[in-house]
Protein backbone atom coordinates (compact mmCIF):
# COMPACT_ATOMS: atom_id res chain seq x y z
CA UNK A 1 0.00 0.00 0.00
CA UNK A 2 1.38 3.47 -0.86
CA UNK A 3 0.98 6.44 0.86
CA UNK A 4 -0.69 8.38 -2.27
CA UNK A 5 -3.56 5.72 -2.65
CA UNK A 6 -6.64 7.85 -2.40
CA UNK A 7 -8.50 7.29 0.75
CA UNK A 8 -12.43 7.27 0.78
CA UNK A 9 -14.65 10.03 2.44
CA UNK A 10 -15.62 8.79 6.11
CA UNK A 11 -19.39 8.03 5.07
CA UNK A 12 -17.74 5.60 2.98
CA UNK A 13 -15.98 3.78 5.32
CA UNK A 14 -17.80 0.58 6.12
CA UNK A 15 -16.00 0.49 9.73
CA UNK A 16 -17.70 3.81 10.41
CA UNK A 17 -21.33 2.97 9.83
CA UNK A 18 -21.28 -0.52 11.40
CA UNK A 19 -20.25 1.59 14.81
CA UNK A 20 -22.06 4.10 14.46
CA UNK A 21 -25.46 2.42 13.28
CA UNK A 22 -26.26 0.48 17.03
CA UNK A 23 -25.87 3.78 18.85
CA UNK A 24 -27.86 5.90 16.56
CA UNK A 25 -30.79 3.36 16.58
CA UNK A 26 -30.54 3.25 20.18
CA UNK A 27 -31.07 6.96 20.67
CA UNK A 28 -33.56 6.81 18.11
CA UNK A 29 -35.58 4.08 20.09
CA UNK A 30 -35.03 5.68 23.34
CA UNK A 31 -36.48 9.14 21.99
CA UNK A 32 -39.88 7.17 20.38
CA UNK A 33 -40.30 5.87 23.75
CA UNK A 34 -39.62 8.63 25.61
CA UNK A 35 -42.31 10.43 23.20
CA UNK A 36 -44.96 7.65 23.86
CA UNK A 37 -44.27 7.82 27.79
CA UNK A 38 -44.75 11.12 28.07
CA UNK A 39 -48.42 11.24 25.80
CA UNK A 40 -49.98 8.16 27.80
CA UNK A 41 -51.43 7.95 30.94
CA UNK A 42 -51.11 5.12 33.61
CA UNK A 43 -54.38 5.40 34.82
CA UNK A 44 -54.37 1.17 35.22
CA UNK A 45 -51.80 2.09 38.14
CA UNK A 46 -52.93 2.12 41.99
CA UNK A 47 -51.09 2.94 44.46
CA UNK A 48 -52.43 1.47 47.63
CA UNK A 49 -51.99 -2.54 46.74
CA UNK A 50 -52.68 -3.65 50.72
CA UNK A 51 -56.32 -2.23 49.81
CA UNK A 52 -56.88 -3.44 46.61
CA UNK A 53 -56.00 -7.06 48.12
CA UNK A 54 -58.49 -6.80 50.67
CA UNK A 55 -61.38 -5.78 48.68
CA UNK A 56 -61.01 -9.17 46.91
CA UNK A 57 -62.43 -11.15 49.79
CA UNK A 58 -65.28 -9.05 49.66
CA UNK A 59 -65.68 -9.26 45.99
CA UNK A 60 -65.44 -13.23 46.04
CA UNK A 61 -68.29 -13.40 48.91
CA UNK A 62 -70.46 -11.15 46.37
CA UNK A 63 -69.81 -13.59 44.02
CA UNK A 64 -70.43 -16.59 45.75
CA UNK A 65 -73.54 -15.38 46.48
CA UNK A 66 -75.01 -14.69 43.24
CA UNK A 67 -73.82 -17.91 42.62
CA UNK A 68 -76.02 -19.41 45.54
CA UNK A 69 -79.19 -17.66 44.48
CA UNK A 70 -78.78 -18.81 40.83
CA UNK A 71 -78.74 -15.28 39.43
CA UNK A 72 -79.28 -15.05 35.52
CA UNK A 73 -79.92 -12.41 33.35
CA UNK A 74 -80.91 -11.34 29.98
CA UNK A 75 -79.70 -8.36 28.30
CA UNK A 76 -80.91 -6.52 25.40
CA UNK A 77 -80.11 -2.91 23.58
CA UNK A 78 -81.77 -1.02 21.50
CA UNK A 79 -79.88 2.15 20.42
CA UNK A 80 -79.35 3.56 24.06
CA UNK A 81 -82.27 1.84 26.09
CA UNK A 82 -80.98 -1.21 28.08
CA UNK A 83 -83.01 -3.91 29.51
CA UNK A 84 -82.86 -6.27 31.89
CA UNK A 85 -84.88 -9.19 33.04
CA UNK A 86 -83.19 -10.96 35.78
CA UNK A 87 -83.90 -14.36 37.39
CA UNK A 88 -83.05 -15.97 40.75
CA UNK A 89 -83.93 -19.79 41.73
CA UNK A 90 -86.61 -18.19 44.00
CA UNK A 91 -88.11 -16.83 40.75
CA UNK A 92 -87.86 -12.89 39.23
CA UNK A 93 -85.33 -10.37 40.94
CA UNK A 94 -87.44 -7.75 42.93
CA UNK A 95 -84.86 -5.02 43.66
CA UNK A 96 -86.02 -1.68 43.65
CA UNK A 97 -83.13 -1.09 40.62
CA UNK A 98 -79.73 -2.64 40.27
CA UNK A 99 -76.43 -1.09 38.92
CA UNK A 100 -74.38 -2.20 35.89
CA UNK A 101 -71.11 -0.59 35.95
CA UNK A 102 -69.10 -1.13 32.23
CA UNK A 103 -64.95 -0.93 32.03
CA UNK A 104 -63.49 0.24 29.45
CA UNK A 105 -60.12 -2.16 29.34
CA UNK A 106 -57.76 0.38 28.97
CA UNK A 107 -59.17 3.85 29.35
CA UNK A 108 -60.74 4.35 32.27
CA UNK A 109 -62.68 7.75 30.84
CA UNK A 110 -64.61 5.28 29.12
CA UNK A 111 -66.57 3.64 31.71
CA UNK A 112 -69.86 3.75 31.99
CA UNK A 113 -72.58 2.94 34.64
CA UNK A 114 -75.91 1.92 34.04
CA UNK A 115 -78.92 1.84 36.75
CA UNK A 116 -81.67 0.16 35.71
CA UNK A 117 -85.20 1.19 37.29
CA UNK A 118 -87.74 -2.22 37.87
CA UNK A 119 -90.24 -2.49 35.57
CA UNK A 120 -91.95 -5.31 37.44
CA UNK A 121 -91.58 -9.21 37.57
CA UNK A 122 -87.66 -9.26 37.33
CA UNK A 123 -87.86 -6.48 33.73
CA UNK A 124 -85.85 -3.51 34.16
CA UNK A 125 -85.02 -0.85 32.01
CA UNK A 126 -81.90 1.93 31.81
CA UNK A 127 -80.38 4.26 29.07
CA UNK A 128 -77.07 4.60 28.10
CA UNK A 129 -75.73 8.31 27.96
CA UNK A 130 -73.82 7.72 25.47
CA UNK A 131 -72.97 5.04 22.63
CA UNK A 132 -70.53 1.93 23.50
CA UNK A 133 -69.02 0.05 20.93
CA UNK A 134 -65.72 -2.77 21.49
CA UNK A 135 -65.06 -4.95 24.53
CA UNK A 136 -65.99 -4.42 27.65
CA UNK A 137 -65.63 -5.62 31.46
CA UNK A 138 -69.25 -5.61 33.19
CA UNK A 139 -70.00 -5.88 36.88
CA UNK A 140 -73.96 -5.95 37.37
CA UNK A 141 -74.78 -4.99 41.53
CA UNK A 142 -77.74 -4.67 43.71
CA UNK A 143 -79.12 -1.59 45.62
CA UNK A 144 -77.32 -3.07 48.58
CA UNK A 145 -74.25 -4.44 47.01
CA UNK A 146 -74.17 -8.31 48.32
CA UNK A 147 -74.09 -9.66 45.27
CA UNK A 148 -72.67 -9.39 41.61
CA UNK A 149 -72.92 -10.40 38.34
CA UNK A 150 -69.53 -10.11 36.70
CA UNK A 151 -67.87 -10.92 32.62
CA UNK A 152 -66.50 -9.53 29.29
CA UNK A 153 -68.46 -8.84 26.37
CA UNK A 154 -68.36 -7.01 23.17
CA UNK A 155 -70.99 -4.61 23.18
CA UNK A 156 -74.00 -3.68 22.10
CA UNK A 157 -74.83 -7.18 20.95
CA UNK A 158 -77.66 -7.60 18.44
CA UNK A 159 -78.86 -11.07 19.96
CA UNK A 160 -78.85 -9.91 23.85
CA UNK A 161 -76.25 -11.05 26.47
CA UNK A 162 -77.09 -13.49 29.04
CA UNK A 163 -75.43 -13.35 32.22
CA UNK A 164 -75.31 -15.68 35.02
CA UNK A 165 -73.17 -16.17 37.99
CA UNK A 166 -70.36 -18.39 37.65
CA UNK A 167 -68.55 -20.51 40.22
CA UNK A 168 -66.57 -18.16 42.44
CA UNK A 169 -63.02 -19.54 42.31
CA UNK A 170 -60.99 -19.69 45.56
CA UNK A 171 -58.02 -17.43 46.04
Amino acid sequence: MSEHAPVAPWYRQPWFWFLTIFPLAAIVWCTVMIVVASNMKDTMVTDDYSKEGRGINLEIARDQLAYSMGMVGEMNFDDRKVTLKLDTDAGPAQYPYVVLNLFHPTLAERDRTIQFRNEGSGYYSGTMLHDIEGRWYYDLRGPENKWRLKGEAWLPTEDGLTIQAEKPVKG
